[in-house]
C-alpha cells in the first residue's frame, strides 16, 4: 500500500457534510475553528472568503476550498459584510446535520456545500496538519476533482435513500483527489520538511512506498539504495532533506505507529505485534517502543483501552505522549 493511503486508513481521516448554505443577497456566515479540516465548494454563485492573515478571496462556481487547519472564517456576500455565527443561524432554523441553511434577502442564487475532515487525534501519525493553511482548487475539467464536486452536488439536490452514506464517503475520495492536485502544484511558501511533502519527488516517493511495502523487512540504508538504483549517499540526502528524517528513522517511526495501532485496538499479544512491524526481539521492541513513545507498549495498551472505553472529554490522551522524530 502506498504511504498516503496507510496514513489515510491508519489515522481514520473521515469527511462529513455539514450542510448546504443557499443564500441571496448581503448574507455573511461565521464559521468557529474546528479540530480538522474544513471544506467548502462552491456549487453555484459567488462568495467571499475571508481569512485572518489573507487577503479577501473571491469565490466563483467549481472553486473548492480546504481549510487543514479548521480555523475561524467568515463566508459572505462581499468582503466586509457582517458575519453571524454559522451555528447560531442553523439553531434558530433548527437545521440538522447535512441540512440547508437558508440566509440573504430574496431568492437563493449561490449555494456552497460545506463539511469538514477529521482524523484520529490519539496517533502520532499526521496528515492534515501537514498541509498549508488553504489549498484553493479551481475548476478543471480534466481533474477528478470535478467529477466528484458533480456527484456530490447531485447527492445535495435532494433526499434519496443512502444519501448521507453516499455524500461522505465522496469527502473522503474528494480529499484523496484535492492532496494529490495540491502535490502537483508548486508552493508560493515552503512547508516544513515531511513525508507528505516529500511525495513530490520521485525518488523519495518511491523510497516510502518500498519502505511501506514490506514495513517489516531488516531494511538497511544499502539495501533501500539497490532497490532504488541509486547511491546511499544520494538518497539518505534527498529523504533526510525532503522528509526531516533518516529512512530508518522513518521507518521505525511508522513502525511504532502501527504496533501502536494495534494496541490499541486489538489484544493481539505484544509479542507477534512486535514480529508485525519486524521485530523478531520483543526486548527490542519494547526499547524502540518506549524510545517514540515515552512507555513501554503494555502501559500503552492499559493506558489506550482505557481511553478508548472511558473517554474524559477535554482530557489530554495518554496515547500521543513521548518522542516522536516527526
Amino acid at each position: 500500500m502506498d504511504p498516503l493511503s496507510e496514513v489515510l486508513n491508519l489515522t481514520h481521516v473521515r469527511g462529513t457534510v455539514a450542510g448546504t448554505i443557499e443564500a441571496g443577497d448581503d448574507w455573511g456566515v461565521a464559521n468557529d475553528q474546528i479540530p480538522g479540516a474544513a471544506f467548502h465548494t462552491m456549487v453555484r454563485g459567488v462568495a467571499w472568503l475571508e481569512l485572518d492573515g489573507h487577503p479577501p478571496l473571491h469565490l466563483m462556481p467549481g472553486d473548492l476550498l480546504l481549510l487543514p487547519g479548521g480555523p475561524h472564517h467568515r463566508l459572505v456576500s462581499k468582503p466586509g459584510a457582517s458575519a453571524e455565527p454559522f451555528d447560531r443561524q442553523a439553531s434558530r432554523q433548527k437545521m440538522t446535520t447535512g441540512g440547508r441553511l437558508t440566509i440573504g434577502r430574496g431568492g437563493a442564487h449561490t449555494r456552497i456545500l460545506c463539511g469538514s475532515f477529521s482524523q484520529d487525534a490519539a496517533l502520532n501519525a499526521q496528515l492534515l496538519t501537514l498541509l498549508p493553511p488553504l489549498i484553493h482548487l479551481h475548476p478543471d475539467p480534466e481533474r477528478p476533482t470535478d467529477l466528484v464536486l458533480h456527484l456530490l452536488a447531485h447527492e445535495i439536490s435532494g433526499i434519496r435513500s443512502g444519501t448521507a452514506t453516499v455524500r461522505d464517503r465522496l469527502l473522503d475520495v474528494l480529499l484523496v483527489h484535492i492532496i494529490r492536485a495540491w502535490l502537483m502544484t508548486n508552493e508560493a511558501e515552503p512547508l516544513p520538511a515531511s513525508w507528505l511533502t516529500a511525495l513530490r519527488d520521485p525518488l523519495v516517493s518511491e523510497a516510502l512506498t518500498a519502505l511501506h511495502g514490506d514495513v517489516a523487512r531488516d531494511w538497511t540504508l544499502a539495501d533501500l539504495a539497490a532497490q532504488l538504483a541509486v547511491s546511499r549517499a544520494t538518497l539518505a540526502r534527498r529523504f533526510s532533506a525532503l522528509v526531516g528524517q533518516t529512512p530508518l528513522a522513518y521507518l521505525t517511526n511508522w513502525r511504532m505507529e502501527l504496533a501502536a495501532d494495534s494496541l490499541r485496538s486489538t489484544n493481539e499479544p505484544i509479542g507477534p505485534v512486535a514480529r508485525s512491524v519486524g521485530y523478531t526481539s520483543e526486548y527490542a521492541f519494547n526499547r524502540a517502543f518506549t524510545r517514540v513513545r515515552g512507555m513501554p507498549p503494555g502501559r500503552f495498551r492499559t493506558l489506550a483501552q482505557a481511553e478508548l472505553s472511558h473517554p474524559e472529554p477535554g482530557s489530554a490522551s495518554p496515547t500521543t505522549t513521548g518522542k516522536s522524530d516527526r
